[in-house]
């Protein structure tokens, strides 16, 4: 893994943000998650700075709605490709177990072939 393929990827699910149907990788999947935890983290650690801290709190906030459909886009394709319907997203409603049994549906490996929703992002 380098920068250009972490960039590539988190690119890649900005670009389809209003793709909700299809399947996606878990390499697309979980670069994007990396790439908005080191976001993240970037943003929370100067959130502590006084004098600054209000201005990048909310430049968090503002990352996070902006953020907020291309997840749901990429983590509905991602269970596509593990052959399951975008509803279970809603699991993360659930406090920590449905975050929990989600996280698990997103790392299992996809199914090979085409599938209801769509060909395997791995044979293109």
């Amino acid at each position: 893994m380098n920068f250009e393929s972490l960039l590539a990827n988190y690119l890649e699910v900005l670009k389809k943000f209003r793709v909700f149907d299809g399947r996606s990788r878990r390499r697309e999947f979980w670069m994007f998650a990396l790439c908005n935890f080191i976001i993240f983290a970037g943003l929370g650690i100067l959130g502590r700075f006084p004098g600054i801290g209000v201005l990048f709190t909310g430049i968090s906030i503002l990352y996070s709605l902006a953020i907020l459909v291309p997840g749901i886009a990429v983590g509905i394709r991602r269970l596509h490709d593990t052959n399951r319907t975008g509803f279970f997203m809603l699991l993360c409603l659930i406090p920590l177990v449905g975050v929990i049994v989600l996280l698990l549906f997103c790392a299992q490996e996809g199914n090979s072939g085409e599938k209801q929703y769509g060909p395997d992002p791995k044979a293109s």
